[in-house]
Formats: C-alpha cells, structure tokens, sequence
C-alpha cells in the first residue's frame, strides 16, 4: 500500500493511505537513507510503501519513494548528523518577530540559505504586528524592505488579532507549506488562526528571559480547508508544523558552496578577480566593495561569514 506520512513522533509515524485509512507505522530494521546521514530516515511529507501487519492497525514502512526536496538541519545532538525537517514541500514559511522573541538575521539567513540549497521557496511572515514600537515599526520596515529586494516574499501578521491572516491563507492555498520559526514567535497559534480544528497547544512566552517554550513536540501535517465565509472552491492544500527551533546549523556545506545561497552575494561574485573568491580578504573581490558601499547589507555578510566558520553548532545559539 502506498501512502503519505503526516505525522512524525520520533520512533511511530502515522501514515494515511491513498485510499484514506491511517496506520501507525515503524521502519524496517534495515531501513537506511543511502547518502544522507540523519536521525530519522523518514519524515512528514514522504510518500512511502507500507506493508499492513495483522492488526490492520499498524505497519511496516518497507520503501520510501523519490523525493522532490526535503529541508534539513543539524541535529541537536549529533553534530555530523542533520535531522530531515520536512519532505516534498511546495514552500516553507519562516514565522519572525521583531520583538518578544527577537528572531536575529542570522536565523533568518540560515534557514533562507539552507531553503536555497534544498530548492525550496521561502516565504517570511513577521508576526505581532500589534505589540510593536514606532522604533520597531521602522526596524520591521527596514527588513521587510531588504528581504523583499532580495526577492523574498514578506507578510504582516497578528496571530493574536487575527489581522493580516487571510493574506497568509491565500499564499498557502493549494500548497504544502512547512510551517518554522524560532519558539515562541506565535507560530501555533498562526496554525490555529488558520486551521482551527488543529487545536494545536499554545504558550505564553517566558517573561524572564523574553524567549519562547516548546509546544510543538513533533511534526504533523494539517490538510487546508476553505475560511469561513471563504469564496475558495475545495482545493488540496496542507501546513506541516515543526517544533520551534532555537538554532539553526547549516549540514554538508562546502566553504565554497556557501556563497551560492545568499542570492546577492553570487551574483554580484561573479564580478570577482579570482573564480575561487571567498569575499574574506582577496584582492579585487565585488563582493567586499559592494559590502563597503552598501550595495550588500552588512547583516547579510555578516551571517554570510558565520556560516563559513560554522565549526561549532552551539556558537549561534543565544
């Protein structure tokens, strides 16, 4: 039997079969990812074969058919292991805010940078619009502006308002769309806002250190349905929701690749001296001239030379 995984909680997967019964399903023994090495071999959004066992209610997961992409990071506790995040998604969707958690830029570039390697189209949405400063206002501006030049998609949101949502809904109509952010950036309840069913358990954010705590504890995928009082015709459509993640380290980057996923950096890169260029210290480099005139955001460069010297996964958490 073929079927899709929508739900991942760490030793079980919950498999629904294309003709739409659910089994809770392990991996064969011998089940190995060839090339990739990672804590789990299969995650949600796989298509895979399964082989029933007697009960009819669980199964063995005995093939996992090709991939389109997947999103992966370092594991947290593995540092020469990534963690497989989501498969055969249409977009991911960073949740960001400005303030209370503050998302650094280095986050964001990570996970834009690591959407870059793995083909898949990043859409950011800046929540908690309705808590914001005038200074932060003009910060949240700033950066819209930036991630936009660079051809970003940038949304505005009040989770808690429910302002600014239904734009969310219509970039995620007919789409599978990986749901990620730091925790405590409102992410949950975006998902509740628009799937209401999910019910998905939210928190209030730690008033001692202004960071948010774990309420997604595994990743599940939600079909999309039509909002109330929505024109939208039936379509297929699905949210997969991850835990909120404190760092994000970068897997299987050669220094030399690194450059490639930050979209300005290459282009401009090619005007370079030297094809092997690291834009660090070399004569005639484009990039730091574009750096020094502004041309490229010193945050990016910035976040551009903490991934070349990524050697240690605990030095970009905070």
């Amino acid at each position: 039997m073929t079927g899709l995984v929508i739900k991942n909680t760490g030793s079980w997967y919950v498999v629904r079969t294309d003709d739409g019964q659910f089994f809770d399903c392990k991996v064969k023994g011998n089940f190995r990812l060839k090339g990739i090495r990672s804590t789990n071999p299969v995650a949600v959004g796989d298509r895979v074969i399964i082989t029933p066992g007697t009960d009819g209610k669980t199964a063995l997961i005995d093939t996992l058919e090709d991939r389109k992409n997947y999103i992966i990071r370092k594991a947290s506790n593995l540092s020469k292991q990534s963690h497989i995040i989501a498969a055969n998604v249409d977009q991911a969707a960073l949740i960001v805010t400005i303030s209370h958690p503050e998302t650094s830029t280095t986050f964001i570039d990570r996970f834009l940078a690591s959407a870059e390697a793995y083909r898949v189209p990043v859409v950011l949405i800046f929540n908690k619009t309705d808590i914001y400063s005038e200074d932060e206002f003009r910060y949240l501006q700033a950066i819209t502006a930036l991630y936009e030049s660079l051809g970003y998609p940038c949304l505005s949101c009040s989770a808690s308002t429910g302002e600014g949502i239904e734009a969310i809904y219509q970039a995620f109509v007919g789409k599978t769309t990986l749901l990620s952010g730091n925790s405590g950036v409102g992410k949950s309840t975006i998902l509740n806002q628009l799937i209401p069913d999910a019910n998905v358990k939210t928190a209030e954010i730690s008033s001692a250190h202004d960071t948010g705590m774990h309420t997604t504890t595994f990743s599940e995928m939600y079909s999309l349905l039509p909002m109330a009082n929505s024109q939208q015709p039936m379509f297929k459509g699905a949210i997969i929701d991850t835990p909120g993640i404190k760092g994000f380290g970068t897997f299987d980057m050669e220094r030399t690749e690194v450059s490639h996923y930050f979209r300005e950096i290459f282009q401009i890169g090619q005007e370079c001296r030297f094809g092997d260029c690291t834009h660090t210290n070399e004569p005639g480099c484009a990039v730091l001239q574009a750096v020094e005139e502004h041309r490229i955001a010193q945050s990016r460069y910035t976040s551009y030379l903490s991934m070349l010297e990524d050697k240690d996964a605990e030095k970009y958490r905070k």
